[in-house]
C-alpha cells in the first residue's frame, strides 16, 4: 500500500497499529544506555560540524558491523581531514531545513557515497546521517526493510532508497492521528527495527 501525501491529515495510517506496540516493546527490551555511542557521536558532530574516522569507527561498533572488510582499510588510509571535508557537506545537507526530509536525506546520502565503502548499502550511511541530525534523520537496516515490507509499504533497493525511506517516515509521522505526538524519525525507525526483527 503506497502512502498518499495528499490525504487528509486526520487520516491515521494502519501502520501505527504495529508501530506503537513495537516501540513500547523496544523501550522495554533494549537497554536505555545502548544509544549512548550514537548520542556521543551526535554531540561531537554538533560541535565540529563533521565526522572523522574515529566517529565512523564508533558507529561501526554501534551498528555491530564487521570491520574486517576492504572498505575499512581504504577509509582508514584516507587523511582524517579528507573524511571530514566530505562528512561536513553531508552534515550540512541533512540539516538544511530548506529541503524536505527526504530530499535532505537523499542529498546527504549522495555526499556520503564519496567515501570508500559507501556507494552501496544504507545501514552505516544512515547511522552517520542520523548522528548529524538525530531528530530529523533515521537509521535504516535489513530489519527496518522487513518491517516496511510487512506493513505493505513500497521501498525498493534502487538508487535513492534512503531518501525514499525518509519520505515514508515523514508521511507516517504526518498521518499518525495523534498516536505519534512527540515522536521523531528515530523513534519510528526503532519501532520498525523491532517489528522487523521480531516478525515471522
Amino acid at each position: 500500500m503506497a502512502l498518499d501525501r495528499e490525504e487528509s491529515a486526520s487520516f491515521c495510517h494502519p501502520a501505527w497499529d504495529v508501530l506503537v506496540p513495537a516501540r513500547a516493546a523496544y523501550l522495554a527490551s533494549v537497554s536505555p544506555h545502548y544509544d549512548e555511542v550514537l548520542w556521543d557521536v551526535a554531540q561531537r558532530v554538533e560541535r565540529a560540524g563533521s565526522l572523522g574516522k574515529t566517529d565512523i569507527a564508533a558507529l561501526v561498533v554501534w551498528k555491530r558491523l564487521s570491520a574486517r572488510t576492504p572498505w575499512v582499510t581504504a577509509l582508514m588510509s584516507l587523511p582524517d581531514s579528507q573524511v571530514r571535508a566530505i562528512t561536513e557537506q553531508a552534515v550540512a545537507s541533512v540539516q538544511d531545513l530548506g529541503l524536505s526530509r527526504g530530499k535532505a536525506a537523499q542529498a546527504g546520502r549522495g555526499v556520503i557515497s564519496e567515501l570508500p565503502g559507501f556507494v552501496k548499502g544504507d545501514a552505516l550511511a544512515s547511522a552517520i546521517l542520523t548522528s548529524a541530525a538525530p531528530t530529523r534523520m533515521a537509521v535504516y537496516d535489513q530489519h527496518v526493510q522487513r518491517a516496511v515490507n510487512f506493513l505493505g509499504l513500497t521501498l525498493t533497493a534502487r538508487s535513492g532508497r534512503y531518501g525514499r525511506y525518509m519520505d515514508i517516515l515523514d508521511t507516517l509521522l504526518k498521518h499518525s492521528g495523534g498516536r505519534a505526538d512527540g515522536w521523531t524519525a528515530r523513534d519510528v525507525d526503532t519501532a520498525l527495527y523491532w517489528a522487523g526483527k521480531n516478525s515471522k
